[in-house]
């Protein structure tokens, strides 16, 4: 039982080890921060959104809404709204993430989204007060 316990304890450490490790991998040439919050904190924020992001769920959960609602919260000037454009740009190829899935979870989770979640967007043009996806 207690041989059990271990290596159910080494599985989660080795698990939680390689998603460090491939956060830190996906940033390793990040961008100054953003309001004090960094590339890699908002990649790490929205690791729930990662099963739908790159296909092997059908919708986003719970969770993963709730982080794209904190990102949201943080988007709060046109520099932090470019910042995380560029986090955005630089962190999805690395993860496997599906470009479509991605400019469409703002509307999936019914959140409106000041950043466009694009790999195509110039995040120089990102405005202020404008959504990306004015129907969710």
């Amino acid at each position: 039982m207690a041989k059990r316990q271990v290596k159910l304890a080494f599985s989660f450490l080795y698990i939680a080890s390689l998603m460090f490790l491939l956060v830190t991998c996906i940033v390793g040439n990040e961008p100054e921060p953003i309001n004090d919050i960094s590339c890699s904190n908002v990649v790490t924020t929205l690791m729930p959104c990662k099963p739908y992001l790159t296909g092997s769920e059908p919708q986003p959960t719970g969770p993963c809404c709730m982080a794209v609602e904190k990102v949201k919260e943080l988007a709060n000037t046109t520099q932090v709204r470019r910042d995380l454009c560029e986090c955005f740009k630089k962190a999805m190829p690395g993860m496997g993430v599906d470009p479509e899935r991605a400019k469409a979870l703002p509307e999936s989770c019914h959140i409106q989204s000041p950043v466009p979640i694009d790999p195509e967007t110039d995040c120089s043009k990102v405005e202020f007060r404008r959504y990306y996806n004015p129907g969710a």
